[in-house]
């Protein structure tokens, strides 16, 4: 069975980082969160961030080792002629991702189903209507400036600069990104983001008025989320003790 540890900034140990990324990947196919080969997650290896490991092209989620990773420079524009090249959208939004966003030691990029059906909306805000929904109160990023499939440097560099200092991103008729200085973290913003997304989606599907909980409590619940931050570490390592149960090859 693989320890269930998550690799913190500094501790440079590719081999768990591989193994944790793997893990991400598994349980993003087991949530239906992927999309057919498409979409990739990201995590630093170097201080600096420049270093990272992102998934191989095409490759199913549900079939992602960790020696699968691919490690890649972000200042190295000839990895997109490498003959095992990452995704020209993977290469673009997280080359400058881990140049553009230092808080940004791991990024995951998806297209989950309610995720991005409110970013399909005009206004996809996702109001305090709950406590997991007012996690994100005032601390997720908007990209409101959708540019076709992600494979533009251009792209990359304007999604990168929305993230600014937050932790989630909802991209307007495209997605969503978290990012996290670890992959649990990032996991478990990205699980939360989804479920307050689905609880978006259902409550418009009432047709009634929202009851929005009021800034000043939105807020204050959005900072109790920190008082439980271990949560978030927990989560992932039960996660991945099902998978060490069920289909322990993700560690290979």
């Amino acid at each position: 069975m693989n320890v269930a540890v998550d690799v913190k900034p500094g501790d440079a140990d590719e081999a768990q980082l591989r193994v944790d990324l793997a893990a991400a990947f598994r349980l993003a196919a087991r949530a239906d969160w992927h999309e057919g080969v498409a979409n990739h997650f990201s995590a630093a290896v170097s201080a600096d961030g420049r270093r990272f490991l992102v998934n191989p092209r095409w490759r199913h989620f549900s079939m992602i080792k960790a020696s699968d990773l691919l490690l890649v420079d972000a200042d190295d524009p000839s990895t997109m002629e490498r003959e095992d090249a990452p995704d020209p959208s993977a290469w673009s939004i997280h080359s400058a991702i881990h140049r553009k966003v230092p808080h940004a030691r791991v990024a995951l990029h998806l297209h989950p189903p309610y995720a991005t059906t409110l970013a399909t909306l005009k206004d996809p805000t996702i109001h305090p209507i709950d406590q997991v929904t007012a996690r994100f109160f005032n601390r997720i990023g908007m990209d409101m400036a959708f540019g076709g499939i992600a494979s533009e440097e251009a792209e990359g560099e304007r999604i990168a600069a929305t993230i600014g200092n937050h932790s989630a991103l909802m991209m307007q008729n495209h997605g969503v990104t978290t990012v996290a200085e670890t992959v649990a973290e990032a996991f478990d913003a990205m699980y939360h983001l989804e479920r307050a997304a689905r609880q978006m989606v259902f409550a418009y599907n009432t047709g009634q008025p929202f009851a929005v909980i009021d800034s000043e409590m939105a807020d204050a619940v959005a900072q109790e989320w920190q008082v439980y931050k271990g949560a978030e570490f927990a989560h992932f390592a039960e996660m991945k003790r099902i998978l060490d149960r069920e289909c322990p090859d993700y560690a290979d």
